[in-house]
């Protein structure tokens, strides 16, 4: 069974990024957490509305349910997902197959703010605040996760990462 980790974090902060070159790296899946949600999550976002946990948990599922069916391939699977609050992640350690690490992508809010206005995704760039508002940032002593500043280059981040996920 292999490891599931999550690379978390408000949106903008780089999981795609991150996540697919340690994907790469390591000859594993990185699934995309956007991708997951169901179709009236899009269109909340995309109108404006920050989600809710009644419209968060169905989308946890669908992750649950993909990275489970991917670590009987992997040795790693990576996921993409917000996981900004300690209940969602606890309720992802819950029913993943294999105790998942957290990667959690940290910046200002100034720093990301500023990347999410130039990129194109559903979710506008005024929400941010909502997450950062919800953002309830894991406590490394209580999980195995790696705080990765996003104020440094790209390969540090990969290669940080990466070698934390090996040890």
């Amino acid at each position: 069974m292999g490891q599931i980790i999550i690379i978390m974090g408000v949106s903008g902060c780089g999981k795609s990024t991150i996540g697919g070159r340690i994907a790469a790296d390591l000859n594993a899946i990185y699934l995309e957490g956007d991708e997951l949600h169901p179709e009236s999550n899009i269109a909340k976002m995309s109108s404006g509305q920050p989600l809710t946990d009644v419209d968060r948990w169905p989308w946890f599922d669908r992750i649950i349910s993909a990275a489970n069916r991917e670590a009987e391939n992997y040795d790693f699977v990576l996921v993409g997902c917000s996981a900004l609050k300690e209940s969602y992640r606890d309720y992802l350690a819950e029913n993943l197959v294999a105790s998942p690490r957290f990667i959690h992508l940290t910046g200002s809010f100034e720093t990301i703010h500023n990347r999410m206005k130039e990129r194109e995704h559903f979710m506008p760039a005024h929400l941010l605040k909502s997450q950062f508002e919800t953002l309830e940032a894991p406590v490394p002593e209580g999980r195995k996760c790696l705080d990765l500043p996003i104020d440094q280059p790209v390969e540090k981040m990969v290669k940080e990462a990466t070698n934390w996920l090996l040890q």
